[in-house]
């Protein structure tokens, strides 16, 4: 994937806490992620893109919107959010199999690692889920455990919890 010539952030309060949302220059999101994980953030884009720093600036309405309409519960917002990152293959099959499982769904690291096309490679799966750098609109938090168990989450624990009662899925 091609570097953008610029990146924007803007900052969104939301329930859980302020959101960080990394736009290029033609309003495709880059990432997002919570205000206390900022410099996770800050290594991911350096990573993905170089000694690009992002600007201060506003997300186009249509993303700010999206989320706001998410947390309102339009759940089907975030899927006219337009996302581009960088990424290996696999890890945007992973990321692109996160956008399709539905709100209130959840399904396991094994099911991910199937939906992302390498059925065996579960623990990869897991890795690529865990560097996913567009929280909530890459769905990450509906992966738990086989045993139903919530596991890891970037966001926290009670972030992921949250997200899945804010959406119906499940309390544990």
């Amino acid at each position: 994937m091609s570097r953008p010539a610029r990146l924007i952030l803007d900052r969104q309060p939301s329930p859980i806490g302020e959101l960080l949302i990394v736009t290029d220059g033609a309003g495709v999101l880059r990432a997002l992620d919570f205000h206390d994980y900022e410099h996770r953030l800050d290594r991911l884009l350096k990573t993905h893109y170089g000694p690009l720093r992002p600007d201060a600036g506003s997300a186009p309405a249509a993303i700010s919107d999206a989320l706001e309409a998410y947390f309102d519960g339009e759940f089907a917002a975030l899927n006219t959010i337009p996302w581009a990152t960088n990424g290996t293959a696999f890890q945007h099959a992973v990321w692109t199999a996160l956008t399709q499982i539905p709100a209130g769904e959840t399904i396991t690291y094994s099911e991910l690692a199937r939906r992302a096309g390498r059925p065996a490679a579960i623990r990869a799966a897991g890795h690529a889920n865990g560097a996913n750098p567009l929280s909530i609109v890459a769905p990450c938090h509906r992966v738990i455990g086989m045993d139903g168990a919530l596991t890891g989450y970037g966001g926290g624990i009670e972030r992921k919890r949250w997200l899945l009662a804010h959406e119906g899925a499940r309390r544990d």
